[in-house]
């Protein structure tokens, strides 16, 4: 049986090469080289078999949705990716689960340009645990606590398609009828592999006044906006961005997946009035006065909870 350094060298060690990176994998710690007048970002996320993905889920797309989660965080406070480790628990030493799990990194690493620089592995339930580090110009990433009245608040991509896609792979959208192939892979995919809006990372900087990023729905993660910055917002219901996929499963509620069902990845973001928003950005409501997050249409629910 292979021993944990055998799995680490072989599976985990060939994905440290970066413009940023001075010592990867191999030592007690990574070394990593920031740009001049630049802050170093740095957040972690944890994904848990059977809390955050179901069980028996390809390992391929565990380790990718495992990376671009965390991944998210930095677009939501426009920092570029320039590395990451990865504190890995696995129940045994499975090299077929290892090999899909090193498939999936290496396609994580090449499109969000993040090189794996170092980690753990450890024996244990199926847990895996990444930390991302981004630089952005100093003073220049976006927090939640600048959100201002008067403000318009947008959303990147489309909402609600992780949710659904969820419920196909579990087999509980309760669907009569089943979806055609193209339109369940979409959704399907849109869980396994989210991608995190780094193409916005540099727009952000200039025009944004508050971002974050989607992870438990709409309505869970503005409120966090909302408290942290001290306004309200107001949601307008018909103007969130549904993909066609979403839009023809009619017997799902798309507007409450897109309000509340989370694990989209997108980014939500205020800007002030009389922006001209890029392509992939849709006004959905605005920055109002008190520090209560509402929105039109009969919508319960509150988004995702971990203790829940």
């Amino acid at each position: 049986m292979p021993s944990e350094f055998d799995l680490i060298y072989r599976y985990l060690a060939s994905f440290g090469g970066g413009p940023s990176v001075v010592l990867g994998v191999g030592d007690d710690g990574a070394a990593l080289r920031i740009s001049p007048a630049h802050e170093l970002i740095v957040s972690t996320d944890t994904m848990v078999e059977g809390r955050h993905f179901p069980i028996n889920t390809l390992a391929e797309h565990i380790a990718y949705r495992a990376v671009a989660a965390a991944v998210s965080d930095l677009a939501a406070m426009a920092a570029d990716p320039i590395g990451m480790t990865l504190a890995l628990t696995v129940p045994h030493a499975d090299e077929l689960w290892m090999h899909g799990l090193s498939m999936g990194l290496a396609s994580a690493v090449g499109d969000f340009s993040i090189p794996l620089v170092g980690g753990d592995l450890t024996r244990g339930p199926l847990c895996l645990s990444v930390t991302v580090m981004g630089e952005c110009p100093a003073g220049q990433s976006l927090r939640r606590t600048g959100a201002r009245v008067g403000d318009v608040l947008c959303v990147t991509g489309t909402l609600g398609d992780a949710a659904a896609g969820l419920m196909l792979i579990e087999g509980t959208s309760q669907l009569s009828v089943l979806p055609d192939i193209d339109t369940v892979d979409f959704l399907e995919q849109r869980f396994y592999r989210p991608s995190p809006r780094l193409e916005f990372c540099h727009w952000l900087r200039d025009n944004a006044t508050s971002a974050i990023d989607i992870s438990d729905g709409l309505l869970a993660d503005i409120t966090h906006i909302a408290q942290a910055s001290g306004v309200g917002l107001v949601v307008d219901v018909e103007s969130l961005p549904l993909s066609p996929a979403l839009s023809s499963l009619s017997m799902l509620n798309s507007g409450k997946l897109a309000l509340t069902g989370g694990d989209d990845y997108e980014l939500a973001v205020t800007v002030a009035p009389g922006t001209i928003l890029p392509e992939g950005l849709r006004r959905i409501g605005l920055v109002t006065e008190g520090e209560q997050v509402k929105c039109s249409g009969d919508i319960e629910g509150a988004g995702y909870d971990h203790f829940k």
